[in-house]
């Protein structure tokens, strides 16, 4: 399937759609770790959107880049102010490349899970090694697979059911991991309805992915409170570092 692209009528509704996720004390919290992260070097998102988080982040002095699939989210983030200064290039994360190296690369918000094959996973983290430099990092952000929620002999739950949202998770591929998201909001008097694939992935598996493109895990939190992780965490915040090339194993 690839990866999933976002189109104008979401892209003219997403920041309203997630406000409660990047509230200021949610993203704040964030940035300030990005930021530590990236210490005196350029920074690339991966999926920066409509720049909830590189905003911001550019707002702290760091220098901020992106690469972005949807024109649509790029038309959004150019329209805020500080939008038009951050350097983005339009396409898909997997393959798409920008001049330099940094010293962070990251991927927040479950977008990781927006590409919906293995081996298009894969190339993400091929993509973020070979725009870091040795010993920068990787970060991401990602749901841990909550399928013990879903009731035996069941492909659905009802994740989210709230007055002006209504979020319904159905199980399609099991062999795949390939799940649909499907939204009913009510977003600034407007009804949208959104679903969409994502293919989610397990913590051993991330780190699988991240060990062959020659990363190894440096932290793994809960939240971006830097909280314990534990086996019923259901976030994760992974921090992977590349690893130089002399100091890989040989294989």
């Amino acid at each position: 399937m690839g990866s999933v692209e976002w189109d104008r009528d979401l892209a003219e509704v997403y920041d309203a759609m997630y406000a409660d996720q990047f509230a200021s004390d949610a993203a704040d919290a964030m940035v300030e770790v990005l930021a530590e992260l990236a210490g005196d070097g350029p920074v690339l998102e991966l999926a920066v959107g409509t720049g909830r988080i590189a905003l911001p982040l550019a707002a702290k002095g760091v220098d901020v880049h992106g690469i972005e699939l949807s024109r649509h989210m790029v038309q959004q983030l150019r329209a805020k102010r500080g939008g038009g200064a951050i350097p983005v290039a339009v396409g898909d994360m997997t393959t798409a490349r920008v001049a330099g190296r940094f010293s962070l690369v990251y991927l927040v918000a479950n977008t990781i899970m927006n590409v919906t094959t293995q081996d298009e996973q894969l190339m993400v983290f091929a993509n973020a090694a070979e725009h870091l430099e040795d010993g920068g990092c990787f970060v991401v952000e990602v749901v841990v697979p909550q399928l013990h929620a879903i009731p035996p002999g069941e492909r659905s739950r009802v994740f989210t059911l709230e007055p002006n949202h209504v979020g319904i998770e159905t199980l399609d591929d099991r062999v795949g991991q390939i799940a649909w998201s499907h939204h009913w909001m009510s977003v600034d008097g407007r009804l949208v309805q959104h679903s969409a694939p994502y293919r989610y992935v397990w913590p051993s598996e991330l780190d699988l992915m991240a060990r062959i493109n020659g990363f190894r895990l440096r932290d793994r939190w809960a939240d971006w409170q830097r909280s314990t992780f534990t086996e019923s965490s259901t976030t994760q915040v992974a921090v992977f570092e590349k690893v130089s090339s002399v100091d890989q194993p040989v294989r």
